[in-house]
């Protein structure tokens, strides 16, 4: 009797480890599975990071003003920015840091903006949503 002939429930060692055809279309299968399960969680990554918010600036630095190099200065001083009155969505950073400038925003206040989200660190509110928008391509 072959190799071939016999079922698969009783396999038989041979020196060679070669996998049947049975094998082989039951391992595709789950690769598709995989790539199917993936996808949908890219989409939904792209869809949190378009929607994510990066607050300007964020709950410590309320009342501050922000400014040219994006750092949190005492409110009055000048050439500086009062905060954003809303948050910025990811989408809208992103496109920003593409050559727009930030909502309601002239083109200094939004550079200043746009520095001060480049500074933020990990713990700091907005800085998930940062490093989305850097690491998504």
């Amino acid at each position: 009797m072959e190799n071939s002939d016999i079922p698969a429930e009783n396999p038989v060692e041979t020196e060679e480890a070669i996998p049947s055809r049975r094998r082989m279309l039951a391992l595709g299968a789950v690769g598709v599975s995989a790539a199917l399960t993936i996808r949908p969680a890219f989409a939904q990554t792209a869809v949190s990071v378009m929607n994510c918010q990066i607050p300007v600036p964020g709950p410590t630095g309320a009342g501050k003003y922000i400014d040219a190099a994006g750092k949190l200065v005492p409110p009055g001083t000048k050439g500086a920015f009062p905060g954003s009155p809303r948050p910025f969505t990811g989408e809208e950073v992103k496109r920003a840091f593409r050559g727009q400038t930030l909502p309601g925003t002239s083109y200094n206040q939004s550079q200043a903006y746009l520095q001060y989200i480049r500074r933020l660190q990990a713990g700091q509110s907005g800085f998930t949503c940062f490093a989305s928008i850097t690491t998504s391509r």
